[in-house]
């Protein structure tokens, strides 16, 4: 794994945060595939199983963490695992009060440039 690998796929992933963060649809484009989904086990213990362009709406339609005056504190990248020239696994947490996310990101490199094409979470609600 190279540093230029390892900077590419951050930038991504920095992308994708700053996306989440400020409420900007188009920065989540951007780092995620157009055919990437998010995947979870809701509450009642079935699988939530997100297209990339739902999770837009969604966005669009709530209050950005920015805008709420939250901070970016919880941000931390844990882990980048790279395998192979186009692959590559990231494991980070951040928040959107009042819930903490642990993400799992599986990054693809298409056409010369690194996206998230499946996105697997786990929420936890926040606590003082």
């Amino acid at each position: 794994m190279s540093n230029a690998q390892i900077n590419d796929i951050l930038a991504t992933v920095q992308v994708y945060l700053d996306g989440l963060f400020e409420g900007d649809t188009a920065k989540i484009r951007q780092s995620f595939h157009p055919a990437s989904s998010l995947f979870a086990v809701a509450a009642d213990g079935k699988l939530v199983n997100m297209p990339r362009e739902e999770w837009c709406k969604m966005i669009e339609g709530r209050a950005s963490p920015k805008a709420s005056g939250m901070t970016r504190e919880h941000e931390r990248i844990l882990s980048v695992d790279i395998t192979g020239p186009n692959t590559a696994l990231v494991k980070l947490n951040c928040a959107i009060a009042p819930r903490f996310f642990t993400d799992y990101l599986s990054l693809i490199k298409l056409d010369g440039r690194w996206v998230v094409i499946n996105k697997t979470f786990v929420a936890e609600t926040l606590t003082a």
